[in-house]
């Protein structure tokens, strides 16, 4: 049943959290690649428990095979997809052994992926990209959910760009930066036990969240994140906007909601920079996306307070008093139009209003306590 696939995928990402310390939102997207097929690009220095936490989520599938390899610019083909078959060789057939090799895994972690050169490339675009592995005369399906990539930098290189496009998401991560964490590390962490989901309970929960359903007006908040990211230079593929459809339906389900929200739209900061310089500018337009109306909110809020203040503050006469009072009331009158005018607005936008609405009740109340005052 749905539920108790939910429950242990809930488990997981509890147990994977607990593991690796300050790595929740790459967890978070370990696990929607899992279940959206998409794969994971990691930059980082050395021992930030990259690899550790693929060969991880690679456990908790039960009976999915594993294979990780470092790749360096020597690395050859059969390092990577399996020896030639010398039998299939005097059979005119220039086949490969796959055995315990990337196109036999479900799970891979290639580090230093963008040391790849251009014997391996070819073959893993299409390996990651189609799901097939050219062998010999055949073309063959692999079983390939989620490969990991990492490095320790962005590559730089013109004919590494399209498997740089292939990662779906994207994430940097550093060494521990809370003391109490770190020692925390230092003292060991042991799983206390490994929840595992088995392939039936993995398909059951691809297929629940390919279903995952968009609330209102989210496809227009999208629209509008484009254009502002367009607006400053940063442009991504339609390929990639129609897929991240899939990533933020994971993500949903990921975080125990069964509809995409606002909330999911944070997501998009591991989705759509190609320049980590680029990271600044998409937070903010996702942060202006998803809170722009609470901010607004929040200003009309603290001008409400102020007049609150102005009104109570000593003044000389009760005549004084009574003017300040009444401005107040007047000027709190006409903050609470604007709270209608933003309730409406985030309304037509498919917006959650519940955060702007207990922002206007609070300037209401203030308002209330002005209109006692000047009787």
């Amino acid at each position: 049943m749905i539920s108790e696939s939910l429950s242990k995928l809930a488990a997981i990402r509890d147990e994977l959290n607990h593991l690796f310390l300050e790595r929740a939102e790459l967890i978070d997207g370990a696990l929607c690649a899992l279940l959206s097929a998409s794969h994971v690009l990691v930059i980082g220095p050395p021992g930030t428990a990259k690899s550790m936490l693929a060969d991880e989520l690679c456990r908790r599938v039960e009976g999915a095979t594993y294979f990780q390899w470092l790749l360096t610019k020597f690395s050859t083909p059969e390092e990577i997809f399996g020896a030639v078959s010398l039998k299939s060789l005097e059979q005119d057939d220039y086949r490969r052994v796959t055995d315990h090799k990337l196109p036999e895994a479900h799970v891979a972690f290639l580090d230093e992926i963008f040391k790849a050169n251009s014997s391996i490339l070819n073959a893993l675009l299409t390996l990651i990209n189609e799901r097939i592995f050219h062998n010999g005369r055949e073309r063959a399906a692999v079983p390939l959910i989620t490969l990991f990539g990492a490095s320790n930098e962005l590559p730089d290189e013109e004919e590494l760009t399209a498997l740089f496009d292939r990662f779906m998401l994207r994430f940097m991560v550093d060494y521990l930066s809370e003391d109490f964490r770190f020692l925390k590390m230092l003292e060991g962490i042991a799983p206390s036990s490994r929840t595992v989901l088995s392939f039936a309970e993995l398909e059951e929960l691809r297929a629940y969240a390919a279903n995952v359903k968009l609330a209102g007006g989210i496809l227009r908040s999208i629209a509008e994140l484009r254009r502002n990211l367009a607006a400053q230079q940063i442009i991504a593929s339609d390929r990639r906007w129609h897929n991240s459809l899939a990533i933020l339906r994971a993500h949903a389900i990921v975080r125990g909601r069964d509809n995409v929200t606002e909330d999911d739209l944070t997501f998009f900061e591991h989705l759509l920079w190609k320049d980590p310089e680029e990271l600044p500018k998409v937070r903010e337009a996702i942060r202006h996306l998803v809170k722009g109306f609470e901010d607004e909110a929040r200003e009309l809020l603290i001008q409400g307070q102020e007049l609150r203040e102005y009104a109570e503050r000593g003044w000389e006469s009760e005549e004084l008093r009574k003017r300040a009072v009444i401005e107040a009331h007047t000027k709190l009158a006409n903050i609470l139009l604007k709270f209608d005018s933003l309730v409406r607005q985030a309304s037509d936008s498919g917006r959650d209003t519940v955060g702007i609405e207990a922002m206007r009740s609070k300037v209401k109340d203030i308002q209330q306590t002005m209109l006692r005052q000047s009787l």
